[in-house]
C-alpha cells in the first residue's frame, strides 16, 4: 500500500501547484482555504444519499459511496488533470482528512504526481485560523494604527495608498465585500460567510510583519453581515488612532465615484433609505427621495452626509467610542489620487 505524504497546520502552502478541496460544493461554499478551488468527490445530493445510507448500513454507504467517488475521480482525471506535467504537485483536503481526501491523493500518486493531504483536514485548518489570528492579535510588538474619520473621507483610499507606498495594510472592508455601512453592501457579488471572512483574514496576516505599523480603518464590530473576530476587535480598541480629514464638498466626490450604482439603479437606493425613516424621520427621508427622483446628486450626498451619517460618528475617544483618543490630524486636501498619496508618504514615516 502507498505511503500518503501528509502535512499538519500551520504549514507553508507556497510550495504546491494547487490546493484541491474535494469536499462537496455545499460545504466548499462556506469556506475554504483561501485560493482552493472545488473537485468535488461527492456532490450535495450525493453527499446527501450516502449520508442517509450510512445511518441505515455503514458497509452499503461505504460501497456504494465508492463506486460514485470513483466516477467522480475518473471525470476529474480527464478534464482538470488531463494537462498536468510529471511536476504537479498538489495537496488535497476534506473535511477531516478521510476517506474522501485520501481516495483521491492515492490515486494522484500511483499516477505518479506529488500529492500531499491535509492531516485532519478543514478541520484541522479551520482550528490554525482561530489560533493564528488569537496569536496576532496577541502579539505585544503589534503595531497597530487605526485610520478614523467621518464617512467619505477616504480611508480605504488611504489605505490602498498606504499600501502602494510599501506600507502594511489590513483591509477589512475588502475582506468582508462590504463598505460598512447601510449603502455599504456590494452590488454584484455577495459576502463571505463568518467563517471564509475570518480565512481571508488569516490568509492576509500571513504576509505582515508584527515589527513594523500595519495600517487599518476603524470600523464598527459588524461590517455588513460578518463580524470583526474578538481578538482583532479587542487590538483595534487598544491601537493608536488617527484622524482622517477632507472637505465636505470633495467627500461628496469621493462618494459619488464610490457609489455610482446608486445614480444608475436609483429605485435599489429609495427602498434602503425607508430603513431610516425610524431615526431621521419621514420628513427628512422624503427629501431626499425627492432629490432622488430629480437626479440632485450632488444635493442628496452632502446632506445624507450631513443629517444622517456624521450624526452616527463618534469621535474616537469619546465616551460612547470604542477607540482612543486621536493621538494626530491627516488632513487630506481633495479627492484625487496625488493627495491620498502624498498624504500616505506624510504618514509612513511617523
Amino acid at each position: 500500500m502507498q505511503h500518503l505524504n501528509t502535512i499538519s497546520f500551520p504549514h507553508d502552502l507556497s510550495g504546491f501547484s494547487e490546493i484541491i478541496d474535494v469536499r462537496s460544493p455545499a460545504e466548499f461554499a462556506l469556506d475554504h482555504i483561501p485560493g482552493a478551488i472545488n473537485l468535488p468527490v461527492l456532490d450535495n445530493d450525493q453527499r446527501a444519499e450516502i449520508g442517509t445510507l450510512y445511518r441505515q448500513s455503514p458497509f452499503e454507504a461505504r460501497r456504494h459511496g465508492a463506486a460514485i467517488v470513483s466516477e467522480n475521480i475518473a471525470q476529474h482525471l480527464k478534464t482538470h488533470f488531463a494537462n498536468k506535467d510529471a511536476d504537479y504537485t498538489p495537496l488535497l483536503y476534506c473535511w477531516r482528512g478521510g476517506m474522501r481526501s485520501r481516495s483521491f491523493t492515492l490515486i494522484l500518486k500511483s499516477i505518479g504526481w506529488k500529492a500531499h493531504v491535509i492531516r485532519g483536514g478543514y478541520r484541522a485548518f479551520r482550528q490554525s485560523v482561530v489560533d493564528d489570528i488569537q496569536q496576532f492579535f496577541s502579539n505585544e510588538k503589534l503595531q497597530l494604527i487605526v485610520l478614523s474619520g467621518l464617512t467619505g473621507v477616504g480611508k480605504t483610499r488611504l489605505l490602498h495608498a498606504l499600501k502602494a507606498e510599501g506600507g502594511q495594510i489590513i483591509d477589512l472592508e475588502g475582506l468582508a465585500n462590504h463598505k460598512g455601512s447601510l449603502l455599504g453592501a456590494s452590488p454584484n457579488s455577495q459576502q463571505p460567510t463568518q467563517k471564509h471572512f475570518e480565512s481571508l483574514l488569516w490568509d492576509q496576516l500571513r504576509s505582515l510583519d508584527v515589527n513594523r505599523p500595519i495600517f487599518i480603518e476603524a470600523e464598527s464590530n459588524r461590517i455588513g453581515s460578518v463580524h470583526c473576530p474578538a481578538p482583532l476587535w479587542s487590538a483595534l480598541r487598544k491601537a493608536d488612532v488617527v484622524n482622517v480629514t477632507l472637505p465636505l464638498a470633495q467627500r461628496i466626490i469621493l462618494l459619488r465615484q464610490d457609489y455610482p450604482h446608486f445614480q444608475d439603479e436609483p429605485e435599489k437606493l429609495t427602498s434602503l433609505l425607508n430603513v431610516l425613516v425610524r431615526l431621521r424621520g419621514q420628513q427628512q427621508v422624503d427629501a431626499w427621495l425627492k432629490m432622488i427622483e430629480a437626479r440632485d446628486w450632488d444635493t442628496f450626498v452632502g446632506s445624507i452626509l450631513t443629517h444622517h451619517y456624521d450624526l452616527c460618528y463618534r469621535q474616537p475617544g469619546d465616551e460612547k467610542s470604542n477607540y482612543r483618543t486621536c493621538s494626530r490630524e491627516l488632513h487630506i486636501v481633495d479627492a484625487s489620487p496625488d493627495s491620498f498619496h502624498r498624504a500616505a508618504k506624510e504618514l509612513l514615516p511617523l
